[in-house]
């Protein structure tokens, strides 16, 4: 079976472009339609099948684009980076309101594993990593400005209830975006497609008949490798790990994942959190917060919450490789 490896940011994601065969006979298969580029920071891999092999790469960078100015922390001229410096904004776009609205969501459901007012945290774990210099002491005064309560929005508008207070939505706006495309394609009368943009998909019916989107999930331990396969119909997946993008201090192991209510990310045996979920945004959302949970936590969160399911990689006492999948997917592992 061909796979292409689609490398995006720390996870790759595996799309087989084959699926698995069908012995009756089928009717002569629409012509594939395969778009890619580059947006927020990382690439995009579109797929749909359409008999009039319409391409939409036009309007997707532009909505990219869009999504950028509003959302991105990394123009100084977006709506979040102006919110940041300010104390009140008013929505230009209609992409700030939908993602404030989820995150309020998570925050509250996840009792605050999930926060994007995380920002300064976030901060000085990328300082401390870049001049190796300890960062934990300056932890108490930043944390100070940490909590999605200091925020108050409605439709039209957000403001702060403390000052210096920032938003971020690292942890969920690649998921949205592919939310955004995905909605895009559907108004364009697309009724199959796979949606990726950064290691966060989405898909809509099967590849062709009889045929399944196919994803893989990394091995925390062998980069590159895949720990296994999962067909995909009408689910959105992304997967979050600190197995990665870590670094060492002092002896101390700091991921990039951190716990915004204690400013800093614990060691645990989750390695890896892949989230299923109807759509990407909230995929994307509680991966991040499963990561700051915990195993034993998270376990319990999906025994109650059996609208999401997951595939966890953990490892034991003994240092062996686990996994833990939620029965809604057992069906759909390879």
């Amino acid at each position: 079976m061909k796979e292409v490896a689609l490398m995006i940011g720390l996870f790759p994601v595996f799309v087989s472009f084959l699926g698995k065969p069908v012995q009756s006979l089928r009717l002569v298969e629409t012509p594939m339609v395969s778009l890619e580029g580059e947006a927020q920071g990382t690439t995009y891999h579109i797929k749909y099948p359409d008999a009039q092999q319409r391409n939409f790469k036009r309007a997707i960078d532009s909505i990219l684009v869009a999504i950028d100015e509003c959302l991105s922390t990394y123009r100084a001229d977006s709506e979040i980076s102006r919110f940041n410096r300010a104390e009140s904004h008013r929505f230009e776009r209609p992409y700030f309101y939908p993602v404030l609205k989820k995150s309020a969501e998570v925050y509250e459901i996840t009792q605050g594993a999930f926060d994007p007012t995380v920002k300064p945290l976030a901060e000085a774990y990328e300082q401390g990593k870049k001049s190796r210099e300890p960062w934990l002491p300056n932890v108490d005064s930043l944390i100070e400005y940490v909590g999605f309560q200091h925020i108050r929005f409605d439709a039209v508008s957000v403001r702060k209830l403390k000052k210096n207070v920032r938003l971020d939505f690292n942890a969920l706006a690649q998921g949205y975006t592919v939310d955004v495309l995905a909605e895009f394609l559907e108004k364009q009368g697309i009724d199959r497609y796979m949606v990726e943009v950064g290691g966060e998909l989405r898909c809509r019916g099967q590849r062709s008949e009889g045929q399944w989107w196919k994803v893989g999930v990394e091995s925390p331990v062998r980069p590159g490798g895949l720990q296994t396969t999962i067909r995909m119909a009408n689910r959105a997946m992304a997967t979050s790990g600190n197995y990665r993008n870590y670094y060492r201090q002092n002896g101390q192991t700091f991921g990039h994942i951190v716990n915004p209510k204690t400013g800093f990310s614990r060691p645990d045996a989750l390695l890896s959190a892949t989230v299923f979920a109807k759509d990407a945004m909230t995929a994307d959302a509680f991966a991040t917060a499963f990561l700051v949970m915990g195993l034993e936590e998270t376990r319990r969160f999906l025994a109650r919450h059996r609208e999401l399911d997951a595939y966890l990689i953990y490892k034991d006492e003994k240092g062996t490789l686990n996994t833990v999948i939620t029965d809604g997917m057992k069906g759909f592992v390879d």
